[in-house]
């Protein structure tokens, strides 16, 4: 089963998952420019939903913000992991709640009840059912307030088609890159878990079928997607690393970027007036 598969990948990923958005220059591009982006988008005050937050990186920044927040994740270790970092950053007063749970399924969940859904990181990217995908996105926006964001981010096909050139030459050849550079599909059977990853147009068009507005779309990484090693060199200069982290700002929401982008991310807004 495909939710099996993937609890049990991040069950075994829960440290490395906790530092991936920190661990260097590159890795904090993705963390530095969601945050900068919902900086613009996200109400000033509110109850959000941290849906599919993993060990809670998000859910912890977030609270330090001064919001309310919820982490949902699937995976117990995660939401075992985020406890403790909860109670260590010292924001357990902002934190409305942990629970376990499915971003295919938010019952537990009423209609028009935060302030802001997030999904941040890939969860939409591994339900490999299109279906599923489909339902989940209907439930990221459900529980979204009349006018309010829903922001969610997912791995980009066509870098990882990159990733295939630069770092995987000898499986370009077998079924399975085949099936990734058609579909978007990955199985899981090499290395990483089960994943689509997606095409710009393909994500847009997902949410637009659910009637929410389009605000924007981000490539997280941007031009500096696969250039870790330039990108942690550059960030040693603190003034060229200002003026690239401009460029980088100028230019991630550029469609030709986007789409190249390690992580794409999408912001939308729910029709109707915010309460």
């Amino acid at each position: 089963m495909t939710e099996t598969r993937v609890r049990d990948y991040y069950t075994d990923q829960v440290r490395k998952e906790w530092r991936r958005l920190v661990r260097d220059a590159y890795h904090r591009l993705e963390f530095q420019t969601t945050l900068h982006f919902l900086e613009q988008h996200l109400p000033p005050t509110g109850l959000i939903l941290d849906a599919g937050g993993g060990p809670g990186r998000y859910t912890i920044e977030l609270a330090r913000r001064g919001y309310e927040v919820v982490l949902l994740d699937m995976t117990p270790a995660n939401l075992a992991f985020a406890r403790r970092q909860i109670k260590r950053a010292k924001v357990q007063q902002k934190i409305v709640n942990v629970v376990e749970g499915s971003i295919v399924n938010l019952s537990q969940f009423a209609d028009n009840t935060f302030d802001a859904t997030l999904c941040l990181g890939g969860p939409l990217s591994h339900v490999l059912d299109a279906h599923q995908r489909d339902k989940a996105i209907s439930e990221l926006v459900r529980v979204t307030k009349k006018g309010a964001p829903t922001v969610v981010s997912v791995m980009g096909r066509l870098s990882l088609l990159v990733v295939e050139l630069t770092l995987f030459q000898h499986e370009i050849e077998m079924p399975h890159f085949k099936q990734i550079r058609d579909t978007g599909d990955y199985a899981g059977d090499l290395g990483f878990t089960t994943c689509h990853f997606f095409l710009p147009e393909e994500l847009r068009a997902a949410f637009s079928d659910k009637g929410v507005t389009v605000v924007e779309m981000v490539g997280l990484e941007g031009i500096s997607s696969h250039h870790p090693k330039k990108v942690n060199q550059l960030a040693k200069d603190e003034n060229r690393w200002e003026a690239w982290l401009e460029t980088h700002y100028r230019t991630c929401t550029h469609p030709s970027v986007v789409g190249m982008s390690e992580h794409i991310m999408i912001i939308t807004v729910k029709p109707g007036d915010s309460a």
